[in-house]
């Protein structure tokens, strides 16, 4: 803070001094000084230190790119009178805080500073938008539901217990055995390996992650907001085509186009780069060391044209003694304008000059009107031959020399699509990913850029269009259409929030000016790119290292493995956790003993707890991964109740096996009963998984990846081998008898079948599994 108070911002400002009689001063102040009401005086690159209205303006131009994110210059007068109809970023006699001035000068009345300027009260809702997390919010839901079941369960099991033993001590070690059976220890161990997982793919493919929660997101998101400009295009101009009058392709037009480009030195424009990249690179021989220049009318926001005057080497070669000299003056800008300054016209076909007719000046505004709804921007082209006395013609009245031009043509730009674009979004599109661009820029560009992406553009709006639609038909607007164009930050921000809230959708925004910032921050997924705007990149989630689409696509399959992982997770072991504990609690009613100790449950959890840490090593079916997946609150809880009791009634049909075949042998008894009990158990929790994880039949048409595979195989040595081992000896478990092993292979090769007829009934009635 100290070392900030040594920079200074200086704006001029006209303040009034004295106190008998008052005088207007021009001072300068710090920009920290500036207030409401203050009369501001800036030149190129000055800052705005506030909001202005223009008191008086000459030939003002100004770059909004900090608020709109193109890169165009704005043109700004103090003369112009707009409606309300007129977007806010539109005015021409407002300047906003955070713009700086291009080329000319004005004077203007600060109406705001501070928080109280259109950006600060457009970041004032930064870090109040988030949606709630389905997720998150359904993890708490289910979370309470156990607590309230491992209450209830334990309260019955402790009473019963304490009933059968008298032991208060063991009854409740035995009730908090239980309920740590009934806890899915694993789940934030499961959650954040499958979310770091798909971080570390996802880094591997130039995406960094800031937020692991935002790769679940993805594999939910059903909508993807893109801003076209720098995202969808390549953020710069290219030729089209040179055309003259009649619309005809004519070599001359970029000729001159590009002499005049070449020779200007005022200030480079993007169309000024364009045009000699296309010569360059197309080899045109137009031998620019032929010709001289002689003067410049340089561009400015009231002519909007720039005109350079050359000569040719052989007409210098003549000396500076020559009385006469061969000049060309040669205009390029608005079509408008340069029409304006012309009296005639290039006929091609006849090898002459024509008037130029008003029928002449229609037929081109009709051609510059056809073209630009065509999403191509134009400039028009003119020369002028002069014949003058002296070395240097007399530039003093700008008018004058500007009149009396010929028309040669016009030349069209595209800010192309980046060739790997279209691709990508037909990827998401397979995948259930919708995109909708929403963007700054003319309707007319968005549409031909969607048009050659393949995006639908039978349903397009403006922003001006959006503010005079009431609530429902706002909503109902956005909903259905796929190109949004001419939208301020804060219209990105309320169609963002209105497909998330009455449309139910996962949104992600993808973007990389401080215009997208509000809706980046707002989506359910941001994201933006490592040359983006300092902001967009700080509340973005995701940020892409290049601005390739298809890193994306790889980001939402992740998100979708990640999101399936984790679902095969919490399903799995509610659904066995619930059926493995109220099997204890009716086994706990039934026997005269513990069904196991608690040292014995303990050591079950763990072992079918470790097992699962491979989970999200998993494979996902090719199915799952190409729609996009949401959490719903009714399916875990209709799900437990159609899978829960298959498990329960896994463990009775072992409970009474135990009691029928083997108490004739004089087998039964408690150490025989609970390692008979411990082994089954832990091997239906481990076994569980591979029914669960996949709508098909395990082991036989889908088989899960090898890490799950050697973790079940390796699981299930571990729990058959303990009852034979000092371990199990210590643990209170006992040999169990090779008869036993073959009853398990058919109560589970039982349970798979009646778990696969369960599984394909609930899929016919809803239509889904995980």
């Amino acid at each position: 803070m100290k070392l900030s108070e040594f920079v200074r911002c200086p704006v001029k400002v006209q303040r009034c001094a004295g106190r008998v009689v008052q005088t207007e001063l021009i001072v300068q102040v710090d920009q920290r000084d500036i207030v409401p009401g203050d009369i501001v005086i800036f030149e190129p690159g000055d800052l705005f230190p506030g909001d202005v209205r223009l008191l008086s303006s000459k030939h003002l131009a100004v770059s909004q790119s900090s608020l709109t994110g193109e890169s165009w210059i704005t043109e700004k007068t103090a003369d112009a009178k707009e409606n309300q109809t007129t977007p806010l970023l539109e005015l021409k006699n407002i300047c906003f805080m955070g713009t700086n001035v291009v080329s000319g000068s004005g004077m203007g009345l600060v109406v705001s500073t501070g928080c109280k300027t259109y950006m600060s009260t457009m970041f004032s809702s930064i870090g109040k938008q988030k949606p709630p997390d389905g997720f998150n919010d359904g993890i708490r839901c289910i979370s309470f539901v156990l607590i309230s079941v491992m209450l209830v369960v334990m309260a019955i099991i402790i009473l019963t217990d304490y009933l059968k033993s008298n032991d208060v001590s063991e009854s409740v070690l035995f009730g908090l055995s239980v309920a740590c059976a009934l806890t899915p220890n694993m789940l934030p161990l499961i959650v954040n390996t499958s979310l770091a997982k798909g971080a570390l793919a996802m880094a591997r493919d130039r995406c960094i992650v800031k937020s692991l929660a935002v790769i679940r997101d993805m594999g939910s998101m059903d909508i993807l907001c893109i801003d076209k400009t720098g995202t969808l295009t390549m953020n710069h101009a290219i030729i089209v085509n040179y055309l003259d009058s009649w619309g005809s392709p004519q070599e001359k037009v970029l000729r001159f186009a590009f002499l005049n480009s070449y020779f200007k030195t005022d200030q480079k424009y993007p169309l000024d780069d364009a045009i000699l990249a296309y010569v360059f690179t197309n080899g045109y021989r137009f031998q620019p060391s032929k010709w001289s220049k002689i003067d410049e009318i340089p561009f400015d926001f009231i002519r909007r044209r720039v005109s350079v005057i050359l000569e040719t080497e052989s007409n210098a070669s003549q000396g500076r003694n020559s009385q006469t000299h061969d000049r060309f003056m040669i205009t390029k800008g608005a079509l408008e304008e340069v029409m304006r300054v012309c009296s005639f016209i290039d006929s091609v076909d006849e090898g002459e000059i024509d008037t130029f007719s008003s029928e002449d000046y229609q037929r081109i505004l009709n051609m510059g009107e056809e073209l630009s709804n065509r999403g191509l921007r134009i400039i028009g082209v003119a020369i002028k031959r002069l014949q003058m006395q002296g070395s240097h013609p007399n530039m003093a009245n700008e008018e004058i020399t500007e009149s009396d031009m010929i028309f040669l043509g016009v030349i069209t730009f595209f800010d192309p699509p980046k060739d790997s674009a279209k691709q990508a979004l037909w990827r998401l599109a397979e995948k259930g990913v919708k995109a909708k661009v929403l963007t700054g820029d003319s309707l007319s560009l968005a549409v031909r850029i969607c048009e050659e992406l393949g995006i639908r553009t039978t349903n397009v709006t403006t922003g001006p269009e959006l503010e005079l639609l009431n609530q429902d038909v706002f909503h109902e607007t956005v909903k259905s259409a796929t190109v949004l164009a001419r939208l301020t930050p804060t219209q990105k921000l309320r169609v963002v929030q209105s497909l998330q809230t009455v449309g139910e959708h996962v949104v992600g925004f993808l973007g990389d000016g401080v215009n997208d910032s509000l809706a980046i921050d707002a989506a359910n997924v941001g994201i933006s790119v490592d040359s983006g705007a300092s902001v967009a990149k700080d509340l973005a989630d995701i940020i892409l290292l290049e601005k390739d689409l298809n890193v994306l696509v790889a980001g939402v399959e992740n998100g979708r493995l990640t999101y399936g992982n984790t679902m095969k997770y919490i399903k799995m072991s509610v659904v066995a956790n619930i059926g493995s504990v109220l099997s204890l609690l009716i086994a706990t009613l039934l026997l005269e003993f513990e069904p196991l100790t608690p040292r014995q449950l303990l050591t079950q959890t763990f072992l079918y707890s470790v097992g699962q840490i491979a989970i999200p090593w998993d494979k996902m079916e090719e199915d799952y991964v190409k729609t996009p997946q949401k959490w719903s609150e009714k399916s875990l809880p209709i799900f437990i109740l159609w899978n829960g009791p298959v498990c329960t009634l896994c463990d009775l049909v072992n409970l009474f096996f135990l009691w029928c075949y083997y108490r004739d042998y004089n087998l039964f008894d408690v150490k025989f009963f609970q390692s008979a009990w411990f082994t089954e158990g832990l091997l239906m929790q481990t076994l569980i998984f591979h029914l669960i994880r996949t709508e098909k039949i395990p082991f036989i048409q889908e088989i899960s990846s090898w890490p799950v595979i050697c973790s079940t195989v390796v699981i299930s040595a571990i729990g058959i081998a303990i009852p034979f081992t000092e371990v199990g000896e210590i643990m209170g478990l006992t040999n169990l008898p090779f008869s036993y092993f073959g009853f398990l292979v058919v109560l589970f090769l039982g349970y798979f079948t009646v778990g696969q007829v369960v599984k394909r009934i609930y899929i016919l009635i809803y239509r889904k599994w995980l």
